[in-house]
């Protein structure tokens, strides 16, 4: 499947995201006016921010979650990409004081530890959030529910003893 993906020249030239991307044959286009760090998949409007923990630990509070937030008003469908070797317990701190500042906003976050667990997120979300396979995957939810609806031991017996409303009258 390929998808258009808009992305910011600096953070991925030098983290080799554009290349794991166009391995898995998707357009990549730079542009400046996209925040450093960021990927958006046009074509299913999923926009994820890339960014490191360590960094993020050693910035100021105040300097990443502005960056957040300013990401998070302009992308409705956003997620938050925090890479870490290893997820301690500096970086689930970290984690949870991002939880807590955007209770409520529309900001996933997805930790991750390293490019290719990353790629692998980012593009299963982007698939399967894309027109096509939404339409697909409620074909099959409903044709589940239809199916399970059908093969149950439980429905069945109702249909058995026919219950309905009418039998639940006391009269």
């Amino acid at each position: 499947m390929s998808l258009n993906v808009c992305t910011s020249e600096f953070f991925l030239k030098s983290y080799e995201i554009a290349t794991a991307l166009e391995n898995r044959s998707h357009k990549v286009r730079y542009s400046d006016s996209v925040e450093n760090g960021s990927i958006i998949f046009s074509l299913s409007g999923v926009a994820f921010l890339l960014m490191d923990t360590k960094e993020c630990l050693m910035s100021t509070e105040e300097i990443f979650l502005a960056k957040i937030e300013k990401f998070i008003n302009i992308h409705q469908n956003s997620f938050l990409v925090l890479s870490a070797a290893l997820h301690g317990p500096e970086e689930r701190k970290l984690m949870f004081r991002i939880q807590q500042r955007f209770l409520g906003c529309n900001l996933r976050i997805l930790p991750v530890h390293n490019t290719v667990n990353a790629i692998n997120l980012m593009c299963t979300i982007a698939k399967t959030t894309s027109k096509p396979y939404i339409d697909s995957v409620c074909y099959r939810m409903i044709t589940a529910k239809a199916y399970i609806i059908e093969q149950s031991p439980v429905w069945k017996t109702l249909q058995k003893i026919k219950l309905s409303s009418d039998s639940v009258n006391p009269n």
